[in-house]
């Protein structure tokens, strides 16, 4: 790095430290002409020199992909801790082979838009993979209509019909208001009293209320994220698989196949 390089870079750190010292103090450290200078320095520099923003992009999505690779480990690791509860909690919805000898755990969110890509992406896994147990983790996370579908879809589990109508507000493709919620309840066979009657049990509250404590001992903060395991991974305390974000067919056989070997 040249002296002007450091000089200029430095300029405008002590621009943006005094700026902000002087936002509480009675007189500006910087004048406003000053400021402008400075402004101009950097400013100019950088057109002179646009390989630096380059570098700064480059450095930033090295060390975004660093903290994510960081975060995957971290979950991956903590995975192994909760395999009861990831696996193994018994009021979750499951959907595919009960007695699979693979168990696939889906955190998932209904407005969410990777989440509505994985659908018949999960479709198309269980029709080629008899031996597979999915468990469906309700996870709302964005807002309020969010939360409606997923007491809706804990309340359907209890009239035995979550996995069809689950999906059916997966695949839907319109914004999830309640009167569309109820309409796809009835559309697929449930008892619509029942199910705002349900959708209000203080089991559903509290399971959501679980799956959220979960993620977070977990460290996930988005959707949808699977965890996959044999489905004796309470016993054997190890070989879970953490993959977050959508996948393909392909990448999700992938790590079936790897767990099942």
């Amino acid at each position: 790095m040249t002296r002007f390089t450091k000089t200029a870079l430095a300029t405008a750190f002590i621009a943006f430290a005094t700026q902000s010292y002087a936002a509480n103090t009675a007189t500006p450290a910087v004048s406003p002409q000053q400021r402008a200078q400075i402004e101009s320095v950097v400013h100019q520099y950088l057109v002179q020199h646009p390989e630096v923003i380059v570098e700064a992009v480059q450095n930033l999505q090295r060390k975004q992909f660093e903290d994510a690779q960081k975060t995957v480990k971290q979950t991956q690791l903590h995975a192994t801790k909760y395999t009861d509860a990831l696996f193994h909690q018994t009021d979750d919805p499951v959907g595919g082979n009960p007695n699979g000898k693979i168990t696939i755990v889906e955190f998932f969110d209904y407005q969410c838009p990777h989440c509505v890509d994985m659908a018949p992406v999960m479709e198309a896994i269980l029709k080629t993979n008899p031996d597979v147990r999915i468990v469906y983790k309700e996870f709302p996370i964005r807002g309020p209509a969010s939360e409606t579908a997923a007491r809706a879809a804990l309340a359907a589990n209890k009239q035995g019909k979550y996995v069809d109508f689950s999906h059916a507000l997966l695949t839907v493709n319109q914004p999830l208001t309640p009167d569309l919620i109820f309409q796809l309840a009835q559309k697929n066979g449930l008892n619509v009293d029942q199910l705002k009657k349900d959708m209000n049990d203080p089991t559903i509250t509290n399971q959501i209320k679980t799956n959220f404590k979960l993620a977070q001992d977990l460290k996930l903060f988005g959707t949808p994220a699977f965890f996959i395991a044999k489905s004796d991974a309470v016993q054997n305390k190890g070989g879970v698989s953490y993959l977050p974000g959508a996948l393909n067919q392909q990448q999700l056989q992938d790590a079936i196949d790897k767990i099942g070997k």
